[in-house]
């Protein structure tokens, strides 16, 4: 599962953030805190320049500070401010230079260094803005003491304070923004990771419902219409053959017949899709080729699991397809099983056609494991007790053998009906 993330980095999540003035067109919306957190500063900037303007009882100083803030309005609403980090640096070298020009002529313009911090902060990566906080608190002490103010320790301490709660303002408030960005991105894929689950879970639903229905009418209609088909047979043979009675049971037999293939074709338009295009063998074959591969093929192979071989025993006989099903979906759940958990490199699979019987074996060369130790799955899912009972519903046995660091034999043997026998 792949995040799609926006082609420009989220504020405050990465070195270059967003400034506060404006986000970029594609990135999600501010939050209310955040305008809030941006108009105050545009309220601030505007009312220390305002006070600088007046305490600088100069034209030089008045027309400064509206510099200053012309240069701060316009990068506030260019795009390739909000953008480039270079756009964003030059704008921000413009600005410190105006904010220089109005300390030179006024010690008033000490407070601007406050929104300028936060500026540099949000604006400029962490291994440059540490630094231009701490030339822009040096330039303000020093333009202070400049003007001819006495040192004292409050001349250092308020710049200095103000530039340290404005670092620890802004790196706090990124390190909780990349947490909640983590949060969101993390519950972002449970709902997609839930969604995928819910679909896989009304397909496996889908499928086990065929199956059932298959098996249902393979065993119970079919099987008694085959039957009422050989009774008519034998009663027809006990009558004359130009009895009247003959007659109908002859047409009756047919129409058994011809219901007993609709059954059979119900049988098999409710089989597994991968068993609509081929035999038993066929889909077996499929199942173990490496790749990816085209679609109904298998994701085992040497990039997603062990190399898995295939190979037939005997002579192939057609089988029922209730067999088959059960037979393909416990080839599929140990080969699932093998690659979530055997940790193996190779693997074989061994469809055997006998006299009496057909036989799957599933092994592989992965670490094992102690079969006594297995629990039934709570999901009721492609564990072990799941395909035992799929072959014991067929009258079938169902083996395990395995130890830890020895691999893992997985067996399982179906008596073959009447008529079918090798």
């Amino acid at each position: 599962m792949q995040l799609r993330s926006s082609p420009h980095p989220t504020p405050l999540s990465s070195p270059h953030p967003t400034p506060l003035s404006s986000p970029h067109p594609t990135r999600r919306p501010l939050t209310p805190a955040l305008r809030a957190l941006r108009l105050c500063l545009h309220l601030l900037l505007a009312g220390l320049l305002v006070l600088a303007a007046v305490r600088a009882d100069s034209t030089a100083g008045t027309a400064m500070a509206a510099v200053m803030g012309g240069v701060y309005a316009t990068g506030s609403y260019l795009p390739s401010v909000r953008s480039s980090q270079r756009a964003a640096t030059a704008w921000l070298a413009v600005l410190g230079a105006s904010w220089l020009g109005l300390l030179w002529l006024t010690p008033e313009a000490l407070w601007l260094a406050f929104p300028l911090y936060f500026l540099q902060l949000h604006l400029l990566p962490t291994r440059w803005s540490l630094p231009a906080v701490a030339l822009t608190a040096g330039a303000a002490i020093l333009s202070y003491v400049g003007h001819g103010a006495a040192l004292n320790p409050g001349v250092f301490i308020g710049p200095l304070l103000g530039a340290a709660v404005a670092v620890a303002t802004v790196l706090g408030y990124q390190a909780l923004y990349r947490e909640s960005e983590r949060r969101r991105r993390l519950i972002e894929e449970l709902i997609e990771t839930r969604a995928e689950l819910a679909a896989a879970e009304r397909h496996a639903g889908t499928l086990a419902e065929r199956e059932r229905l298959a098996r249902e009418i393979h065993d119970t209609l079919a099987q008694g219409l085959s039957s009422i088909q050989l009774l008519l047979r034998a009663a027809e043979r006990g009558l004359p053959p130009d009895s009247p009675a003959a007659g109908h049971i002859g047409r009756a037999r047919e129409a058994a017949q011809d219901n007993l293939a609709e059954a059979r074709r119900f049988v098999r338009a409710l089989s597994p899709p991968d068993l609509e295009h081929g035999s038993l063998a066929a889909a077996l074959e499929r199942l173990c080729e490496p790749g990816p591969v085209p679609p109904g093929a298998s994701p085992y192979g040497p990039e997603g699991g062990p190399r898995v071989r295939f190979s037939v025993s005997g002579t192939p006989v057609e089988l029922p397809t209730p067999y088959e099903v059960a037979l393909l979906r416990i080839a599929q759940s140990a080969l699932v099983n093998t690659v979530r958990h055997a940790s193996a490199s190779r693997a074989e699979i061994t469809l055997s056609f006998m006299d009496a019987s057909v036989t799957l074996d599933v092994v592989d060369d992965g670490r094992g494991f102690d079969p006594a130790s297995v629990r039934p799955s709570s999901d009721g899912g492609f564990g072990l007790p799941a395909m035992r009972s799929r072959a014991e519903s067929l009258g079938g046995t169902f083996t395990v053998e395995s130890a830890p660091g020895q691999g893992t034999a997985v067996a399982v043997s179906l008596p073959l009906p009447a008529g079918a026998s090798a």
